[in-house]
């Protein structure tokens, strides 16, 4: 469960905000908590040391995202099988979800699951200021957490301490990973202003 973030867009730490009266990450931890054998909470440095409920382990994390994962993929048991990485600002993900992404390896034949949904807006490419091409959107997608992988490949993508990457499934692709995708949820909204913290 990855809270390490600043908050700089939403102007303060975010996952510590309330949500219908629960933090916005106890949200977060309460969905994993129902699918997972265990969960490992990645906080900011200076809050490593408060007490948290419903977790096996809390790290400090580091200086970026990928940083801050590799802070908790070290907490994980070596004997962990499958391992799920999850931004707490998403606190609306449901089990559901995270049910999904694991029955997606379940075949053994893809080392991540994501889950997905189609963009519906036009996309442009632009540089300088300019359009330089319209994409086709029917091959496009956008992305959320909670994402699920092969304990071996996503330790093998992290790997390098270099090896950054806004989401852990690009890491595993960058290696020659096969990523699969399942139906995302519209109401998995990422927390980023405070516009998004209304019910």
């Amino acid at each position: 469960m990855v809270a390490a973030g600043a908050g700089e867009r939403f102007g303060r730490r975010k996952q510590y905000e309330l949500l219908d009266g629960r933090r916005v990450l106890d949200w977060s931890v309460a969905a994993a908590r129902s699918v997972a054998d265990g969960v490992v909470l990645v906080v900011p440095a200076d809050r490593a040391d408060d007490p948290e409920k419903d977790v096996d382990a809390v790290v400090a994390g580091g200086a970026t995202r990928s940083d801050s994962v590799r802070a908790g993929l070290a907490a994980v048991p070596p004997d962990a099988g499958w391992i799920l990485v999850h931004d707490a600002a998403r606190p609306r993900a449901t089990p559901l979800l995270f049910t999904a992404v694991l029955a997606a390896l379940g075949d053994g034949a893809s080392d991540a699951a994501i889950p997905v949904l189609p963009v519906t807006d036009t996309v442009k490419h632009v540089r300088y200021g300019a359009v330089v091409a319209t994409l086709d959107r029917s091959e496009l997608v956008t992305v959320q957490t909670p994402q699920a992988f092969r304990a071996a490949a996503l330790r093998a993508a992290h790997a390098h301490p270099a090896a950054q990457a806004t989401d852990d499934a690009a890491l595993v692709e960058a290696i020659g990973g096969r990523v699969v995708i399942v139906p995302g949820e519209a109401g998995n909204v990422k927390v980023t202003t405070s516009v998004d913290l209304l019910p």
